[in-house]
């Protein structure tokens, strides 16, 4: 009997990266890009980056447990970004950019505090983990135009400087958790 998905909501900066790198791993079934931990119903894409909405950039991932892990995916996450940084990435800032886990079970929420300790005692970043941990709330999926970004549009100026070297980042540290 084949094992059910999972879901698991992410916030790390731009979306855009976060979903180029998830779309490649390994039991990552579907990788949408959107909004969540806000408080305005249905927000654009220009709402949520003017910081009034509360929401996170976040992907929203459908993966197979038995061929990914949560902890596996963490460890993607906790690489493909700094934690460290509150409410920044790169020249990228506002509480829009966070990094965030929305959990949807218990387990969901042990694995990540256990894997930020984890992270934290291996000195693996300068500094404490910053990363929120909070249950999920409604999902919005961003407009179609924000879904699958880098794959539509990789000659994009801020693809080739911002989200290709991310990618090649992953492949490098994560080559064998490619999909074949």
């Amino acid at each position: 009997m084949a094992q059910s998905s999972e879901i698991v909501t992410l916030g790390g900066g731009c979306f855009w990266c976060l979903q180029a790198v998830f779309a490649d791993l390994r039991g990552v079934e579907r990788v949408d890009t959107g909004y969540m931990g806000g408080t305005v119903a249905n927000p654009t894409h220009e709402q949520v980056c003017s910081g009034s909405t509360g929401h996170a950039e976040i992907i929203h991932i459908t993966f197979t447990p038995s061929a990914v892990t949560l902890k596996e995916i963490l460890e993607v996450f906790f690489t493909m970004h700094d934690p460290t940084t509150l409410n920044q990435q790169g020249k990228d800032v506002g509480t829009h950019y966070r990094s965030a886990i929305f959990y949807y079970t218990p387990q969901q929420k042990e694995t990540a505090e256990v894997t930020i300790q984890e992270i934290n005692a291996k000195g693996i970043w300068p500094a404490p983990i910053v990363t929120e941990i909070t249950p999920a709330k409604e999902f919005y999926r961003a407009q179609e135009t924000y879904q699958d970004y880098f794959r539509n549009n990789p000659e994009e100026a801020y693809c080739q400087n911002i989200v290709a070297p991310k990618v090649a980042k992953f492949r490098k540290y994560f080559l064998d958790k490619l999909k074949t």
